[in-house]
Parts: C-alpha cells; sequence; structure tokens
C-alpha cells in the first residue's frame, strides 16, 4: 500500500518543496513573477478577488452587506458605491455604515422609471468616474460596486457611452494588486462572469411580494 504522503497533490507539494528550499538558505524569489506580469490565473488568494452576487432572486446587495462589515471588522478598508439607489432616501445600511465607519456612497437618482434616460445618464456617468478614480488610487482594500449589473444591463435608454462594459471590464483586470472587487446586481454581463473569481446566482423560489406585501423597513431597506 502507498503511503498516504505521497498521494498529496502537486500544490502541496510544490509549497513544501518551496519552503524546504526557503529554510536550508536559497533565494526566496527564485521562480517568482514580476507584479506587473503575474499571471491572475493562478490560484494567490492575495492578488484579489473578483465576486459576483447576481440573478432574480432578493439577497444581492445583502450578501455584499455581510461581507462589507465582515471585511471591516478584519480590519479592511471599505468602499460601498451604489449605483440606482439615491442620497435623497434613507437606507438602513447608510444609517449603519456611518456607524460603523465604513464608507458608502449613494451616486444614483433611484429607479429608471422615476427620473427622465438623461437624468439617469448623467448620474451613472458620474458614478462610473467616481468609481474609476476611488479603484484606481489604491486607498481600499474592498470595493463593492452595488448594482452596477442592474445599469449595465439598461436597455430603455443609451447605456454604453456613459457606463461602458469595456471599461468596466478593463478595470476589474486592471486594479491595484490585492484589491477585492464585488458586483452585484440581476443581468450580470457573461464578459463579467467569465472572468470572475466568484459568481453565485440567487434564484427566487418563494417572495412576499407575490402576496401583495411591499417593501418591508429594515429587509428591503
Amino acid at each position: 500500500m502507498k503511503s498516504p504522503e505521497k498521494n498529496r497533490t502537486n500544490k502541496n507539494s510544490t509549497w513544501l518543496e518551496t519552503t524546504q528550499i526557503e529554510e536550508v538558505g536559497e533565494p526566496t524569489n527564485m521562480g517568482q513573477t514580476d507584479t506587473n506580469q503575474r499571471d491572475t490565473n493562478q490560484p494567490d488568494k492575495n492578488r484579489g478577488l473578483t465576486l459576483v452576487y447576481t440573478g432574480d432572486g432578493k439577497g444581492k446587495t445583502t450578501a455584499a452587506l455581510g461581507l462589507a462589515v465582515r471585511a471591516a471588522g478584519r480590519g479592511k478598508r471599505v468602499l460601498f458605491i451604489q449605483f440606482i439607489k439615491s442620497p435623497e432616501r434613507t437606507y438602513g445600511e447608510k444609517i449603519v455604515f456611518d456607524k460603523l465607519g465604513i464608507e458608502i456612497c449613494q451616486k444614483g437618482i433611484g429607479f429608471t422609471w422615476l427620473k427622465t434616460p438623461e437624468e439617469h445618464r448623467v448620474a451613472l456617468q458620474s458614478a462610473w468616474q467616481f468609481t474609476k478614480e476611488k479603484v484606481l488610487h489604491g486607498d481600499y482594500d474592498v470595493v463593492i460596486l452595488d448594482e452596477i449589473n442592474n445599469a449595465l444591463a439598461i436597455e430603455k435608454f443609451p447605456i454604453d457611452d456613459v457606463l461602458p462594459l469595456a471599461e468596466v471590464l478593463d478595470l476589474i483586470r486592471s486594479r491595484p494588486h490585492g484589491m477585492h472587487l464585488v458586483l452585484t446586481g440581476r443581468s450580470a454581463k457573461q464578459e463579467i462572469i467569465e472572468i470572475a473569481d466568484l459568481v453565485t446566482e440567487m434564484k427566487p423560489v418563494k417572495h412576499y411580494y407575490d402576496e401583495g406585501i411591499p417593501a418591508v423597513l429594515g429587509i428591503e431597506f
């Protein structure tokens, strides 16, 4: 019978061999790739992950809010940017994040049917410029782009010239090393799904909306 030690994965073996080399005094940068040329497909949890919460079910923003609290609890610098919600309304997450010291910015102007298409386009363009500046400056460990998937999926008016999908993909790829990005909202683009490290789809099984119960304080907002 083969020893269990011989049945370990190559990943573990490589880690053990690298550790042994370092212990006997060999250079620790042997075989390492320059940061600017790193292969993002390699299993490196420190490179920064892209997480997507999408689907038609409830819970996408809620999941991102929980992740933000957890990250802040570990001393991570978190920025939560909301692309649809407006600062003109009061939301529970804004109230508690202000108390916790988690930065949250509401850059939208509400649901698409509440304002004119041009008003939404101006708001989304401003939100996207704000996002690019914040991400590329590198001051945060976790940046959450809440409901950006919804914005990218808008078909009622032109969106690509103010929130270009190509630029979103480029920002995901070129963000500072170690930064985690979270994108929420239904109808996530296939291109985003393909480059994400994690994609969770919320599926509606049963919802009290179907019984005529409207949005509930403390549950939806």
